[in-house]
């Protein structure tokens, strides 16, 4: 099953390289691409298809313009909302985070302008970030009387350390994009507009790689940093070990053998 282009209301789906990576655009511009029901269900359904379509190697998450990647979630739509409606929500939410979380492939956070809220939680999600000189962080979900519910409280202090995410959680305080290079939030700043083009970039490197040993490493590396380091060195060596008999293995050391770069099929 391939990813369905023209599939989604709120978000802008496309291939690079070949096909081989896709590009994922929460399309909100004229409102700073905050989310709704309709975005958080696309995303969720994108993931889905991403995690089924075998010719995928690695994905782009990134936000329509160039003011923002995500300010967080549309309060005008929230506007109103019943505590039941709101749980409601919240849940399409929580699953759309669950699945950019454990999707196999790679996923590459492309950050332009605020990254707020429940967009900043959705970068960090991925597995790593370039961001532009424009870009600004922040979890101020406490200035309103909520706190970050889409693994922020989580995932920033795996990346950042508990000190600091603390810190930003308990004020709210914005991190601009320099402090954010410097604590380790994000792997590449570059110059404003730059960031999608950048990301891009290393997508392509990455899906020139054997796919099936990328997600195996990608798995290797989730998993085993959520337990300890014996438990993980075993497996490691269980993913390792599913990388052996493939295809893709042999392929591999032929080209090296042969003095050519491998064409590698997934298989």
């Amino acid at each position: 099953m391939r990813v369905d282009e023209g599939a989604y209301r709120q978000l802008r789906v496309s291939r690079e390289a070949g096909g081989l990576v896709v590009t994922v655009e929460l399309h909100r511009p004229e409102a700073l691409n905050t989310l709704t029901t309709a975005l958080a269900e696309d995303l969720l359904a994108c993931l889905g298809a991403l995690r089924r379509d075998p010719s995928v190697r690695a994905a782009v998450l990134t936000g329509a313009g160039e003011r923002a990647f995500c300010a967080g979630a549309d309060l005008k739509e929230r506007a109103g909302m019943t505590d039941e409606a709101w749980r409601a929500q919240h849940t399409v939410f929580e699953e759309a985070a669950h699945a950019l979380l454990h999707c196999p492939i790679p996923m590459i956070a492309a950050v332009e302008g605020w990254a707020l809220g429940g967009g900043c939680e959705l970068a960090l999600l991925c597995d790593f970030i370039v961001a532009s000189e424009t870009a600004v962080f922040g979890l101020p979900e406490v200035t309103r009387g909520i706190f970050p519910g889409m693994g922020g409280t989580q995932v920033l202090p795996r990346i950042a350390g508990a000190p600091l995410a603390r810190e930003l959680i308990f004020t709210g305080r914005r991190l601009p994009a320099a402090e954010a290079k410097a604590t380790g939030i994000i792997n590449h700043l570059v110059p404003a507009g730059q960031a999608r083009a950048r990301a891009l970039e290393i997508a392509a490197v990455i899906a020139q790689n054997g796919p099936i040993a990328v997600r195996q490493a990608k798995k290797a590396i989730n998993h085993g940093l959520e337990t300890d380091l014996e438990t993980g060195l075993a497996l490691s060596i269980e993913a390792y070990n599913l990388t052996i008999t493939t295809e893709d293995r042999l392929e591999g050391v032929r080209a090296f053998n042969e003095k050519r770069p491998p064409v590698f099929r997934g298989r």
